[in-house]
């Protein structure tokens, strides 16, 4: 705790926001007076919080009282001094301190996102590997409203005018919303994310930010704390921003790309490559690995509804888990990059996701795939998205039936445990119940007075 109460008397910290994650990625927790988080030196929180839908309702009695105490007990949660983030837009001086999750005993939780995580990261840890990740959000800014059956539509820029057409990397486009990304660069950079380069992506004030590349958990974290501080600083300028997978209609969708690679700790070089430049067999074992088990870890990586309306064949989005090189049509794409830089690009995550778990899949299906030696499919050569039905390697095509796949799954049942792959299950069913409950805008206009 030394490092963190310098960091906090330094910064002459007044209020503590103790958070954690729960299974959407929505931050839950309890914001403290300094000196109270001090000396409790964390907090505890029901157990309950983590089996919370999005809606902020719970799942099923079986399932709930299957995995927690009846008397829905707390559980403790601890800081750590590694993930400690100042909120610039806030009147007092207030620091942000991400939570591990313990029982009583001290175990770690196992529904919590971010303990996932870091039990995928110490499989790597067992062989001598270590991951290394570079996430890229994508993001829309829209017109704020109260209004849910109206379709979102782009703010005004400073021209005074929305976006109109596809703005695909255009500077000027981008430079519309300078005001409110030169805040978000700011708060950034004092919370010390490490972003890097703004891209304005297809749709209408559709943006991406990419992260520099680093430790899986430490970018998760950067990651949780840079949505909240994108959606503050879009408030702050009158828009909003959303990681929804697909918010406007007959518009591309929104990814969270992961470039990944792994390194020998010994050596510090790159497994993927031999020693003369080539793919390792290590590197193909990866490939093979995410395109046999994505399909069963799916939701992790698109947890709701609305994020399979992004998988659509012959657009950006992945309708497969082919892979090739410079292959934006494959699901996994391998970027031109020297060999000590060779790594993938996983295209499945949704930017809708949740960052631990997301990462956690995806380098869980690596790892496997290379402690199995496990061989991949051939290459892509050209278009791999014209059709679901001519790929060998496709996806499941609704929430039901990935959810379904990742409840059979027994690789999620033995590495992220019985009790995470239950209860996750149990929340996104509890949230897809919800949807099924919802008349659609679409339902209305076509079927009213027509059948």
């Amino acid at each position: 705790m030394n490092k963190l109460i310098a960091f906090l008397k330094e910064r002459k910290i007044t209020e503590v926001e103790c958070v954690i994650s729960d299974m959407t990625g929505i931050a839950r927790g309890k914001i403290a007076p300094v000196d109270k988080f001090l000396d409790e030196k964390g907090m505890r929180l029901p157990e309950s919080v983590l089996l919370q839908t999005v809606t902020g309702d719970f799942v099923n009695e079986d399932v709930y009282y299957s995995l927690l105490d009846a008397a829905d007990i707390d559980f403790v949660c601890v800081p750590d001094e590694n993930a400690v983030f100042m909120l610039p837009w806030t009147i007092e001086a207030t620091a942000q301190v991400i939570h591990d999750c313990y029982d009583r005993m001290g175990n770690p939780i196992e529904l919590s996102p971010r303990n996932v995580l870091k039990k995928v990261l110490s499989l790597y840890d067992e062989q001598g590997w270590e991951p290394v990740i570079a996430p890229e959000m994508e993001f829309y800014l829209t017109r704020r409203s109260d209004d849910h059956d109206l379709p979102l539509k782009p703010p005004i820029g400073r021209s005074g005018r929305p976006e109109a057409g596809r703005q695909s990397f255009s500077i000027d486009a981008a430079n519309e919303y300078d005001p409110m990304f030169e805040d978000m660069y700011d708060w950034c950079e004092l919370q010390g994310l490490d972003i890097d380069t703004l891209i304005h992506e297809d749709g209408p004030a559709q943006m991406e930010i990419n992260f520099s590349h680093g430790n899986p958990l430490s970018l998760a974290d950067q990651v949780f704390i840079f949505k909240r501080t994108l959606r503050e600083a879009a408030l702050k300028h009158d828009v909003c921003a959303t990681f929804m997978a697909k918010p406007v209609t007959d518009e591309p969708g929104s990814a969270m790309h992961i470039h990944q690679s792994v390194i020998n700790k010994e050596t510090g070089k790159n497994i993927f490559t031999n020693e003369d430049g080539t793919k390792s067999q290590l590197f193909l074992g990866y490939i093979a690995g995410l395109q046999k088990f994505i399909p069963e870890l799916l939701p992790l990586m698109a947890p709701n509804a609305n994020s399979f309306r992004r998988f659509l064949p012959g657009t950006s989005a992945p309708v497969n888990l082919e892979w090739g090189d410079e292959n934006r049509t494959c699901g996994l794409r391998i970027p031109e990059s020297s060999p000590q830089n060779r790594r993938i690009e996983n295209r499945i995550p949704g930017a809708d996701a949740n960052c631990y778990l997301a990462i956690a899949a995806s380098l869980l299906c690596g790892y496997i795939g290379m402690v199995e030696q496990l061989k991949p499919s051939t290459p892509v050569q050209g278009k791999a998205n014209e059709s679901r039905s001519n790929n060998t390697h496709c996806l499941p095509l609704t929430l039901e039936e990935a959810l379904a796949a990742m409840e059979e799954s027994d690789a999620c049942k033995e590495y992220l445990g019985e009790a995470f792959t239950t209860g996750f299950v149990a929340v996104k069913q509890a949230e897809l119940e919800n949807f099924r409950r919802v008349v659609s805008s679409w339902e209305r206009e076509f079927l009213l007075l027509t059948v």
